[in-house]
């Protein structure tokens, strides 16, 4: 623990003194992290040593995703999901079954694995990550439909794929321990934990009798998470839906509570996903890596260059949406924190398949890592109307715009790269 702990905080450093020019360049943090992790882990230099069993792994796969879940909850309101659901709604509806139907259909005849276990390879490598579109979703030359209905996907589909996993993690553990009203049970308490919880506890806070200071404000909804979790724990519902449930009612309830706590709970999340794609790595070694074959590098290309970009196209027919926006989404579909932690719950999760299925999910996400990671400035480039222009144009022209000209002009007509 204290070898990991070292680890991770050092690495984390590195980040944060590397952070600025991540922003600017292909480099990425979460790049960083899972490669950390490789190279840390038994398979180089055995620094960190992890097993896939290992309680830590579990606890920390747990916390990660609660975590993530509640603050993605938190961006997508009732109010947002009202306002803009034409194009999220296509993605959501449409694109995240397509993408997990085609991804199985490629791992059951490509790979020879059960109906089973391919949808839940297919589930699990559904959701998107908006890390790797940051560059994309932050620069102001990308039309707002498109950064939008990227942030709101995004925001959402942790918590869709989320069932499915569920689901077709316990068929896949086999029919004696499957029992679908147990099940239906912990789906349906997480939901209503997740509603009531965060609910009670902005209503308290809007009678006369309580009020929460500048301050402390910003622990509110830490709190209201903390006791999800809680109570998710000791009712035994299912703390994801819980989690992801809670930050929609908060984001709809209570919207001074969701402003406050954003900047501060985004930190909690970062470092936590972090933490994660640090164990992720460590548990990813060379044997593994080529243990797949070339059928498992295939189907792994596949599922970034296929199945969603084919989901997307079809949930987008007569959409509005150009082609270099189709396009520009169609791509940004990368495989990342969520299927992260969902790969380590199917490890852990002591079913037949867990390791080719932890595998296969492994090299598929270090793959879209390495690709998405490596060309959301480029693909951010496409809507820049000035992306053909010298770095040094700007300087230049600004300098001779403010000159003043002998014949008294101000030099604002004068523009160098008109040649008129």
């Amino acid at each position: 623990m204290g070898v990991l702990l070292t680890a991770f905080a050092c690495v984390l450093l590195l980040a944060v003194l590397l952070s600025s020019l991540a922003h600017r360049t292909i480099l990425s943090t979460a790049a960083l992290f899972l490669v950390a992790g490789f190279v840390l882990g038994d398979g180089v230099l055995g620094v960190i040593s992890l097993e896939p069993g290992d309680d830590l792994v579990a606890t920390l796969a747990e916390l990660a995703l609660f975590t993530v879940l509640f603050t993605d909850g938190m961006r997508v309101g009732w109010t947002e999901l009202r306002g803009a659901w034409r194009l999220p709604g296509r993605a959501l509806g449409w694109g995240l079954p397509l993408t997990l139907l085609i991804t199985a259909v490629g791992a059951h005849y490509l790979l020879g694995l059960g109906w089973i276990e391919a949808l839940l390879i297919g589930a699990i490598l559904a959701p998107t990550d908006p890390v790797f579109a940051a560059a994309l979703v932050g620069n102001d030359k990308v039309p707002p439909r498109l950064r939008q209905l990227l942030n709101v996907e995004s925001g959402v589909n942790d918590g869709l794929a989320l069932p499915f996993v569920i689901v077709f993690l316990a068929v896949a553990a086999g029919s004696e321990d499957l029992h679908l009203g147990e099940l239906g049970l912990e789906l349906g308490l997480g939901v209503v934990i997740g509603v009531a919880v965060p609910w009670v506890a902005i209503k308290l806070e809007q009678t006369r009798w309580f009020a929460a200071s500048t301050q402390y404000e910003p622990l509110n909804a830490l709190a209201i998470g903390l006791l999800v979790l809680a109570a998710g724990k000791a009712t035994h519902g299912n703390l994801f839906l819980a989690a992801f449930s809670a930050g929609i009612t908060v984001a709809t309830f209570g919207p001074r509570q969701r402003e406050s706590f954003e900047h501060f709970g985004e930190l909690i999340a970062e470092v936590f996903k972090l933490a994660a794609l640090l164990v992720f790595g460590a548990l990813i070694t060379p044997a593994l890596l080529g243990s797949v074959g070339w059928q498992g590098w295939l189907f792994a290309v596949l599922a970034l260059f296929v199945a969603r970009p084919v989901a997307i196209w079809v949930s987008f027919l007569r959409s509005g949406l150009s082609v270099r926006e189709q396009a520009a989404v169609a791509w940004f579909g990368p495989k990342g924190f969520a299927s992260v932690v969902y790969g380590l719950l199917v490890l852990g999760s002591g079913i037949a398949a867990a390791v080719p299925v932890f595998q296969l999910v492994a090299v598929t996400i270090v793959l879209s890592i390495l690709l998405h990671s490596s060309t959301d400035i480029v693909v951010a480039r496409w809507f820049d109307d000035e992306r053909e222009v010298p770095v040094w144009y700007g300087t230049v022209a600004r300098r001779i715009r403010r000159r003043p000209d002998p014949a008294g002009r101000s030099g604002l007509d004068q523009d160098p790269a008109d040649g008129r």
